[in-house]
C-alpha cells in the first residue's frame, strides 16, 4: 500500500514538474487546487499534498494562503548552484551535454577531496566525464563520482543531453536535498581542460568542488567542475 502511495505521488509530481519546466504552467500561474488534483487523478489529499510539498521544496511553486499553489520563477542563467539542476535552469534547447568518458566502475582516487568512510572505499565509485555547452559555447567540464551502491545498469545509460538530477530522481528515486561546495579561481593548465572548454593555457577558469546529499541515508555524490565564465555568470539557489 505504501509503495502504491509513493508511486502515485511521484507520478503526479513528475507530471506537474514537467508542466512547469515545459512552460505549460508559467510564472504566476495557479496550479489546479488540491481538490481538483484529487478529482482529476483519483488521488487522496495526502498524496496530492506530498507532491505539492516537494514542488515547493524545490522552488517550483509557492503556496499562498487563500490562493493556492503559485508557479515560481525558475532559476535563470547557468543555474549550476541550483538543486533543480543545470538543465532545469536554462532549458534543454540551449544546453547541450556530451559524455566524453562513459560511466565506469573504478576505485575512488587516493587523494579524493572529500572524506570517505571505509564502506564507500570498499564498493568503489561510478565515474564519468561530461562537457556541457550553452548556445554552442563550452561552459563546463564536469567529473562526477557516484557511490557504486544500488544503481543497477547505470553504466549502460546514455548521459548525452540528459539531466543527471532527473535521471537519478526518475530511475533511482534519489532526490537532491542539499550539500556543500567550494570555489577556487585558477588558471587553465590541464590540456584536457583547455581542449574541452576552448581555452588557452593560462586563461582564468573557475574550479568548483561539490558534495550533493540525497534523500537516501548516507548516499552523497560528488562532482568537480571547471567552469568557463567568460560569457556567462553562475547563478542559482542552493
Amino acid at each position: 500500500m505504501a509503495e502504491k502511495s509513493i508511486a502515485h505521488y511521484r507520478r503526479l509530481y513528475e507530471q506537474l514538474r514537467k508542466g512547469i519546466v515545459d512552460g505549460i504552467y508559467k510564472e504566476g500561474d495557479l496550479l489546479p487546487s488540491e481538490n481538483e488534483l484529487c478529482g482529476l487523478h483519483n488521488l487522496t489529499r495526502p498524496t496530492v499534498r506530498k507532491a505539492l510539498d516537494l514542488l515547493a521544496h524545490e522552488g517550483f511553486i509557492k503556496k499562498q494562503q487563500g490562493l493556492g499553489s503559485v508557479v515560481h520563477k525558475l532559476p535563470k542563467g547557468i543555474g549550476i548552484l541550483s538543486i533543480a539542476g543545470t538543465t532545469t535552469a536554462i532549458g534543454n534547447k540551449n544546453l547541450k551535454t556530451k559524455t566524453v568518458v562513459r560511466p565506469k566502475v573504478q576505485p575512488w582516487p587516493e587523494d579524493f577531496f572529500f572524506p570517505l568512510n571505509e564502506d564507500l572505499k570498499t564498493v568503489g565509485c561510478i565515474y564519468f566525464e561530461r562537457v556541457r555547452s550553452v548556445n554552442e559555447r563550452p561552459i563546463f567540464f564536469e567529473q562526477t563520482y557516484l557511490p557504486n551502491i544500488n544503481l543497477p545498469r547505470f553504466t549502460s545509460r546514455n548521459l548525452d543531453n540528459k539531466s543527471l538530477f532527473d535521471l537519478l530522481r526518475q530511475n533511482y528515486h534519489l532526490e537532491i536535498k542539499g550539500g556543500e561546495q567550494y570555489f577556487k579561481a585558477t588558471e587553465a593548465g590541464d590540456p584536457k581542460v583547455c581542449e574541452y572548454l576552448d581555452l588557452h593555457p593560462g586563461q582564468p577558469v573557475l574550479y568548483l568542488s561539490r558534495k550533493l546529499e540525497t534523500n537516501r541515508l548516507n548516499f552523497s555524490f560528488y562532482s568537480f567542475m571547471y567552469c568557463n565564465t567568460n560569457d556567462y555568470s553562475l547563478y542559482g539557489i542552493f
